[in-house]
Protein backbone atom coordinates (compact mmCIF):
# COMPACT_ATOMS: atom_id res chain seq x y z
CA UNK A 1 0.00 0.00 0.00
CA UNK A 2 1.09 3.59 -0.66
CA UNK A 3 1.54 6.44 1.99
CA UNK A 4 -1.94 7.70 2.99
CA UNK A 5 -0.19 11.20 3.90
CA UNK A 6 1.58 11.20 0.25
CA UNK A 7 5.62 11.18 -0.07
CA UNK A 8 7.42 11.52 3.16
CA UNK A 9 9.41 15.06 3.24
CA UNK A 10 13.28 14.88 3.25
CA UNK A 11 14.82 16.03 6.60
CA UNK A 12 16.67 18.87 5.78
CA UNK A 13 20.34 18.46 4.51
CA UNK A 14 23.10 18.75 7.27
CA UNK A 15 25.82 21.19 6.00
CA UNK A 16 29.04 19.91 6.06
CA UNK A 17 31.44 20.20 8.52
CA UNK A 18 34.29 21.44 7.48
CA UNK A 19 38.43 21.42 8.81
CA UNK A 20 37.69 24.26 10.51
CA UNK A 21 35.12 23.05 12.58
CA UNK A 22 36.65 20.23 13.50
CA UNK A 23 40.04 22.47 14.53
CA UNK A 24 37.41 24.31 16.42
CA UNK A 25 35.45 22.05 18.43
CA UNK A 26 39.32 20.61 18.80
CA UNK A 27 40.26 23.95 20.56
CA UNK A 28 37.15 24.49 22.77
CA UNK A 29 37.71 20.89 24.20
CA UNK A 30 41.51 21.33 25.29
CA UNK A 31 39.66 24.66 27.03
CA UNK A 32 37.39 23.05 28.68
CA UNK A 33 40.28 20.41 29.68
CA UNK A 34 42.72 23.56 31.03
CA UNK A 35 39.76 24.65 32.77
CA UNK A 36 39.01 22.17 34.60
CA UNK A 37 42.68 21.58 35.30
CA UNK A 38 43.02 24.71 36.43
CA UNK A 39 40.04 24.52 39.16
CA UNK A 40 41.26 21.52 40.36
CA UNK A 41 44.81 22.71 41.03
CA UNK A 42 43.27 26.03 43.04
CA UNK A 43 41.44 23.64 45.16
CA UNK A 44 44.52 21.77 46.16
CA UNK A 45 46.45 24.86 47.10
CA UNK A 46 44.04 26.45 49.07
CA UNK A 47 43.66 22.77 50.37
CA UNK A 48 47.83 22.35 51.09
CA UNK A 49 48.12 26.26 52.47
CA UNK A 50 45.63 25.03 55.08
CA UNK A 51 47.49 21.75 55.78
CA UNK A 52 50.83 23.74 55.73
CA UNK A 53 49.40 26.25 58.54
CA UNK A 54 48.43 23.37 60.43
CA UNK A 55 51.80 21.41 60.20
CA UNK A 56 53.01 24.88 61.62
CA UNK A 57 50.98 24.93 64.60
CA UNK A 58 51.82 21.47 65.62
CA UNK A 59 55.78 22.25 65.46
CA UNK A 60 56.06 20.20 62.20
CA UNK A 61 58.65 22.95 60.09
CA UNK A 62 59.88 20.39 57.97
CA UNK A 63 56.92 18.66 56.61
CA UNK A 64 55.56 22.72 56.15
CA UNK A 65 58.45 23.48 54.16
CA UNK A 66 57.70 20.52 52.10
CA UNK A 67 54.36 21.06 51.14
CA UNK A 68 54.76 24.53 50.36
CA UNK A 69 57.20 23.59 47.73
CA UNK A 70 54.91 21.33 46.58
CA UNK A 71 52.20 24.36 46.17
CA UNK A 72 55.22 26.44 44.68
CA UNK A 73 55.15 23.88 41.63
CA UNK A 74 51.82 23.31 41.58
CA UNK A 75 51.48 27.31 41.48
CA UNK A 76 53.85 27.44 38.29
CA UNK A 77 51.73 25.25 36.99
CA UNK A 78 49.28 26.70 37.07
CA UNK A 79 50.93 29.94 35.42
CA UNK A 80 51.53 27.50 32.58
CA UNK A 81 47.92 26.62 32.20
CA UNK A 82 46.65 30.04 32.45
CA UNK A 83 49.12 31.34 29.78
CA UNK A 84 48.46 27.96 27.50
CA UNK A 85 44.56 28.15 28.39
CA UNK A 86 44.62 32.20 27.12
CA UNK A 87 46.38 31.24 24.37
CA UNK A 88 44.11 28.49 23.11
CA UNK A 89 40.77 30.91 23.74
CA UNK A 90 42.81 33.53 21.52
CA UNK A 91 43.31 30.90 18.73
CA UNK A 92 39.92 29.73 19.26
CA UNK A 93 38.86 33.24 18.56
CA UNK A 94 40.82 34.23 15.58
CA UNK A 95 39.88 31.06 14.18
CA UNK A 96 35.68 31.54 14.51
CA UNK A 97 36.28 35.35 13.41
CA UNK A 98 38.26 33.89 10.52
CA UNK A 99 35.74 31.56 9.39
CA UNK A 100 32.65 34.47 9.92
CA UNK A 101 34.83 36.03 7.21
CA UNK A 102 35.32 33.24 5.31
CA UNK A 103 31.32 33.44 5.16
CA UNK A 104 30.98 37.32 4.71
CA UNK A 105 33.39 37.24 1.58
CA UNK A 106 31.31 34.53 0.39
CA UNK A 107 27.85 36.17 0.55
CA UNK A 108 29.51 39.38 -0.73
CA UNK A 109 30.64 36.78 -4.09
CA UNK A 110 27.26 35.63 -4.46
CA UNK A 111 25.73 38.93 -3.97
CA UNK A 112 28.18 40.23 -6.91
CA UNK A 113 27.10 37.38 -8.88
CA UNK A 114 23.42 38.12 -8.38
CA UNK A 115 24.42 41.63 -9.22
CA UNK A 116 26.20 41.07 -12.66
CA UNK A 117 23.14 38.91 -13.86
CA UNK A 118 20.93 41.88 -12.62
CA UNK A 119 23.02 43.94 -14.40
CA UNK A 120 23.13 41.70 -17.18
CA UNK A 121 18.80 41.64 -17.59
CA UNK A 122 18.97 45.33 -17.43
CA UNK A 123 20.89 46.46 -19.77
CA UNK A 124 21.83 50.31 -20.12
CA UNK A 125 20.69 50.92 -23.48
CA UNK A 126 17.06 49.37 -22.67
CA UNK A 127 17.17 51.48 -19.76
CA UNK A 128 17.79 54.11 -21.94
CA UNK A 129 15.00 53.62 -23.73
CA UNK A 130 12.56 52.82 -21.37
CA UNK A 131 13.42 56.30 -19.81
CA UNK A 132 13.26 57.65 -22.99
CA UNK A 133 9.68 56.13 -23.87
CA UNK A 134 8.31 57.13 -20.05
CA UNK A 135 9.39 60.87 -20.94
CA UNK A 136 7.43 61.04 -24.08
CA UNK A 137 4.20 59.39 -23.43
CA UNK A 138 4.97 62.22 -20.23
CA UNK A 139 5.05 64.79 -22.31
CA UNK A 140 2.07 63.75 -24.37
CA UNK A 141 -0.30 63.19 -21.25
CA UNK A 142 0.55 66.51 -20.21
CA UNK A 143 -0.34 68.10 -23.72
CA UNK A 144 -3.53 66.12 -23.69
CA UNK A 145 -4.48 67.65 -19.80
CA UNK A 146 -3.45 70.81 -21.11
CA UNK A 147 -6.32 70.91 -23.77
CA UNK A 148 -8.93 69.24 -21.92
CA UNK A 149 -8.12 71.96 -18.60
CA UNK A 150 -8.10 74.47 -21.23
CA UNK A 151 -4.49 75.47 -20.98
CA UNK A 152 -4.18 76.92 -24.60
CA UNK A 153 -2.79 80.67 -24.78
CA UNK A 154 -4.73 83.33 -26.50
CA UNK A 155 -2.54 82.65 -29.87
CA UNK A 156 -3.37 79.21 -29.88
CA UNK A 157 -7.34 79.29 -29.02
CA UNK A 158 -6.84 82.08 -31.83
CA UNK A 159 -5.69 79.59 -34.15
CA UNK A 160 -8.19 76.52 -33.14
CA UNK A 161 -11.22 78.87 -33.78
CA UNK A 162 -9.49 79.72 -37.34
CA UNK A 163 -9.12 76.02 -38.34
CA UNK A 164 -12.43 75.35 -37.16
CA UNK A 165 -14.05 78.13 -39.28
CA UNK A 166 -12.04 77.03 -42.03
CA UNK A 167 -13.47 73.32 -41.66
CA UNK A 168 -16.77 74.76 -41.66
CA UNK A 169 -16.83 76.55 -44.63
CA UNK A 170 -15.12 73.66 -46.33
CA UNK A 171 -18.31 71.22 -45.57
CA UNK A 172 -20.71 74.10 -46.51
CA UNK A 173 -18.65 74.43 -49.74
CA UNK A 174 -18.84 70.34 -49.93
CA UNK A 175 -22.68 70.60 -49.39
CA UNK A 176 -23.37 73.52 -52.04
CA UNK A 177 -21.73 71.64 -54.34
CA UNK A 178 -24.09 68.32 -53.44
CA UNK A 179 -27.02 69.95 -55.03
CA UNK A 180 -28.99 69.02 -58.11
CA UNK A 181 -28.87 71.82 -60.42
CA UNK A 182 -32.04 73.68 -61.26
CA UNK A 183 -33.46 73.84 -64.59
CA UNK A 184 -33.53 77.68 -66.59
CA UNK A 185 -36.05 76.34 -68.94
CA UNK A 186 -39.60 75.73 -67.89
CA UNK A 187 -41.24 72.37 -69.24
CA UNK A 188 -43.64 73.83 -72.65
CA UNK A 189 -46.98 72.21 -72.47
CA UNK A 190 -49.75 72.50 -75.28
CA UNK A 191 -52.46 74.65 -74.53
CA UNK A 192 -55.83 73.69 -74.99
CA UNK A 193 -58.83 75.38 -75.58
CA UNK A 194 -62.04 75.44 -73.42
CA UNK A 195 -64.20 74.64 -76.58
CA UNK A 196 -62.39 71.45 -78.37
CA UNK A 197 -62.34 70.20 -74.35
CA UNK A 198 -66.07 70.60 -74.14
CA UNK A 199 -66.49 68.81 -77.80
CA UNK A 200 -64.62 66.20 -76.58
CA UNK A 201 -66.19 65.50 -73.49
CA UNK A 202 -69.63 65.83 -75.20
CA UNK A 203 -68.30 63.15 -77.72
CA UNK A 204 -66.92 60.67 -75.09
CA UNK A 205 -70.64 60.33 -73.62
CA UNK A 206 -72.22 59.74 -76.60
Amino acid sequence: MGNVFGKKSKPPKQPAITEQDRAILQLKQQRDRLTQNRRRIESQLEREREVAKQLLKNGQKDRALLLLRKKKMLESQLDKSENILENVERMTHDLEFAQVQVDVVHSLKQGNDALKKMNELLKLEDIEKLMEDSREAVEYQNEVSNLLSGGLSRVDEEDVEAELDELIRREESADISRLPDIPHHREQRPVVSPTRTKQRVAIEAD
